[in-house]
């Protein structure tokens, strides 16, 4: 035979296509390439599959005649015993090899796209399952925070005891993007903020009289509450949707795998550097932002109000003590803390789908603001049962 000819063979033989027979016993026998190369035969031989699964009972299908599987082949068979299962109708696959074996469990627990059957019934029994799923899946979330909070504090107690092994550069980094990238935003905002608390304060309190008044409010709301309140909601969506996204698409390239397998902690790689920029940086923001809101609400106070600035600082300087200054201080660290793991745990939970790490970089934020806002409540009534 020549070169050329049996090179074709070779050729011809190699790529295969797929092929279903059935047997006398009603055996489903597959053979040749069951791959994406052959997508089109693919689908042919499933119809012809499809054709001889009975309307109950059980169908036996031999894979011991395929060449070749790949994910595609594999996502063909998983689909097609799953929709057979809604039918009441068992598929077993026999002399499956052990690669062919490993991929269909693979691609079974990884098929996002497997369809669902949406319940029927009535929209008020609709409504309540959609609740109860909503509910449990809270309960999920907080069971998953919890245990990865746990991660957290034991990977910083190994490198409190190995501090040799903390990478302060990364540290760094983040806290550069966190905190002093961060500033003109959290400036611009708390300023406005201000003044707009200042103007609405004014316009409300002339009417009885109490314009300077204005002052005790802007300061006391400022320093306990709006200015770590709006400091936090902004770095959740600032910086909190970042990491999301970073550590996100890091799983999508399999680098956190790539990781575990070097015999490196992504937790102690990925999570403590931005856990601590975020604990460091978010008081210093909180800071800023309570002196920005501060000059906003004095601007507005003396062009709107007429209060001079020396009266607005000694009424001030009488309105506030240190407490109502540390207490948004002291809410800053936990808030933090929230942020760092709700971010990196979504980016943990991102597959390996642009639209799953769009799902959960959306999910950080909203998570996020709203963790944020329950400790800020939670620490509201702390201190008020403290009468600190």
């Amino acid at each position: 035979m020549p070169v050329k000819d049996a090179a074709s063979a070779l050729f011809a033989l190699e790529t295969t296509p797929p092929k279903v027979d059935v047997g006398a016993d009603g055996v489903v026998h597959l053979s040749g390439y069951w791959t994406a190369d052959h997508s089109q035969d693919v689908e042919t031989a499933r119809g012809q599959i499809v054709g001889r699964i009975p309307s109950s009972g059980s169908l036996t299908i031999d894979m011991g005649g395929i060449t070749r599987l790949d994910t595609l082949g594999a996502l063909v068979l998983v689909r097609l015993k799953q929709d057979s299962a809604k039918k009441q109708v068992t598929i077993d696959f026999k002399n499956v090899s052990d690669n062919a074996e490993i991929l269909m469990k693979e691609v079974g627990s990884h098929d996002a796209d497997a369809p669902h059957e949406k319940p029927a019934g009535p929209a008020v029994v609709l409504a309540l399952a959609a609740v109860g799923e909503n509910v449990v899946g809270s309960g999920r979330d907080v069971v998953a925070g919890v245990s990865y909070l746990g991660a957290i504090v034991s990977a910083l107690g190994r490198l409190l005891l190995q501090p040799w092994k903390i990478r302060f550069t990364p540290i760094i980094f983040q806290l550069d993007q966190v905190a002093l990238r961060g500033v003109p935003i959290i400036v611009l905002i708390s300023f406005l903020v201000g003044c707009i608390i200042a103007q609405q304060g004014i316009f409300q309190l002339q009417r009885f009289g109490a314009t300077p008044f204005v002052v005790d409010l802007v300061g006391i709301l400022v320093l306990r509450e709006l200015g770590v309140l709006l400091t936090s909601i902004m770095v959740a969506g600032r910086s909190g949707s970042a990491f999301t996204a970073e550590i996100g698409s890091m799983k999508m390239r399999e680098e956190i795998d790539a990781l575990r397998v070097m015999g490196l902690d992504p937790v102690e790689i990925l999570v403590i550097p931005r856990v601590l920029a975020l604990m460091i940086g978010l008081p210093l923001l909180t800071f800023i932002a309570d002196m920005s809101a501060l000059l906003g609400g004095g601007v507005v106070a003396m062009i709107y109000g007429g209060i001079s600035t020396d009266v607005f600082l000694s009424r001030l300087q009488g309105a506030i003590a240190l407490n109502t200054f540390l207490v948004g201080l002291i809410k800053a660290p936990f808030m933090a803390l929230v942020i760092g793991i709700i971010a990196s745990l979504e980016g943990m939970a991102v597959q390996g789908s642009a639209e799953s790490l769009g799902r959960q970089v959306t999910s950080s934020v909203v998570k996020s603001i709203f963790m944020v806002i329950v400790v800020d409540g939670l620490f509201a009534m702390f201190f008020a049962a403290i009468k600190y």
